[in-house]
């Protein structure tokens, strides 16, 4: 059974920074494309940014210059780094993983950004 857990999450402070981190297992085959989505209260999920196997990245625009997506192919593992993080980044973050098509979704962490 394929899962994903991410890991990271918590309260930090306007302008500070967090890495949320993605580990994939139960499966032999590597990702093809791994993201982070979140979702803020009373709004829809959204892209935050993607990554592919061959590492072709792709952000959306509230986030980028802030935040920095990797990952460790080897690992089926992705990561997050958020810097000069607003309030407006507070939501649920969710890991995405795809393969042949089927996307997995991780079980979501929450991040709060207040003073």
């Amino acid at each position: 059974q394929v899962q994903l857990v991410e890991s990271g999450g918590g309260l930090v402070q306007p302008g500070g920074s967090l890495r949320l981190s993605c580990a994939g297992s139960g499966t032999i085959f590597t990702f093809n494309v791994m993201g982070w989505y979140r979702q803020a209260p009373g709004k829809e999920r959204e892209l935050v940014a993607t990554i592919t196997s061959g590492r072709v990245t792709n952000y959306a625009a509230s986030v980028k210059g802030r935040f920095t997506i990797s990952r460790d192919g080897a690992k089926n593992t992705v990561y997050l780094q958020m810097n000069s993080m607003k309030p407006e980044d507070t939501a649920v973050y969710y890991c995405s993983g795809s393969i042949g098509g089927y996307n997995y979704w991780g079980q979501g962490t929450q991040v709060t950004v207040s003073s």
